[in-house]
């Protein structure tokens, strides 16, 4: 399929709050270099910077970013900095609070509620802002998040945040955060070959409450994490390709259709240090599936039960 006309808007919007955005997004953690949190080779400085106005420049109004996403040389939120101060107006950044790591880039234990200030303060810091537009509260296992939300509740009735959401939550944290504070967002692991019927499940409830749905590594293979190699295809990664191929598209075009295909609740945050697939991911937003090409990827990735 053609990539040169189609901009973000052809995915249609959804709210985040009051803060209206494509459903077409981008997540800068690729812009520091081709792994996900590698300390080698640094991605090309001017590159990345290239590749965050353009996608600006194609309609892209929601970028996900964090204070840990940096490789040697590079930070992601410095790179955005860098490309879009002073930020366009309509422009939605969301950064996630949680996790950590030194200079080195060892990862630290995860922040205590005492610690999310400090973090939320380095993101604004690093992206030169006096707020923070959406925070999502990375989750690391099933305790409670009550108190760690409470804290991100307590920043935004300061004016330091204006929307919180949740990311790699199960549907009792999710419920749990609802009763702390207002949540306009899901950040969750989904995708064709990574989901569950509770994911599903989640899905379907967010829906139901006007709450946007954000998977992250939609576009990677079954059993693939972003950045790892890829494997021999197997029948299910056929299928895909074979719906590519009817359509003129690649196949994470065919899975970024297929994640927007799930709900008009359903956002996309497809990340990229590359021009070219900059245009291609944006131009996903304009692939339509058939009903045909939704029962065969249905059924060649149904869920394990």
């Amino acid at each position: 399929m053609t990539t040169e006309t189609i901009t973000a808007d052809a995915a249609g919007t959804w709210n985040l709050g009051d803060m209206t955005v494509n459903r077409l997004g981008f997540g800068a953690m690729r812009l520091t270099g081709s792994a996900a949190f590698h300390l080698g080779r640094p991605r090309d400085r001017e590159t990345s910077i290239r590749v965050v106005r353009r996608a600006v420049e194609l309609g892209v109004d929601h970028i996900d970013t964090a204070a840990f996403y940096f490789s040697a040389l590079r930070s992601a939120n410095e790179l955005l900095n860098r490309a879009l101060a002073p930020y366009p107006e309509d422009l939605v950044i969301a950064t996630k609070v949680g996790p950590g790591r030194d200079p080195s880039g060892k990862w630290l234990p995860w922040a205590t509620p005492g610690q999310l200030r400090g973090q939320v303060e380095e993101n604004l810091r690093q992206l030169g802002r006096d707020h923070l537009d959406l925070v999502n509260l990375r989750v690391n296992g099933p305790d409670s998040i009550a108190e760690h939300l409470g804290v991100l509740a307590e920043l935004r009735e300061a004016g330091l945040i204006r929307h919180l959401g949740v990311s790699n939550v199960s549907v009792a944290q999710f419920d749990e955060a609802r009763a702390v504070a207002p949540v306009v967002c899901v950040q969750n692991r989904y995708g064709l070959g990574a989901r569950s019927p509770w994911s599903d499940a989640l899905i379907r409830q967010c829906g139901e409450l006007g709450v946007a749905f954000v998977p992250f590594y939609a576009i990677a293979g079954e059993g693939a994490e972003a950045g790892a190699a890829a494997a021999a295809p197997t029948a299910a990664e056929e299928t895909v390709g074979d719906v590519a191929r009817a359509h003129g598209a690649t196949a994470a075009q065919v899975r970024l259709a297929w994640t927007l295909h799930q709900g008009p609740h359903v956002l996309a945050i497809p990340g990229t240090g590359d021009p070219g697939h900059l245009a291609e991911n944006v131009a996903a937003a304009a692939l339509r599936l058939t009903p045909e090409d939704l029962a065969r990827l249905e059924e060649a990735h149904a869920p394990a039960a």
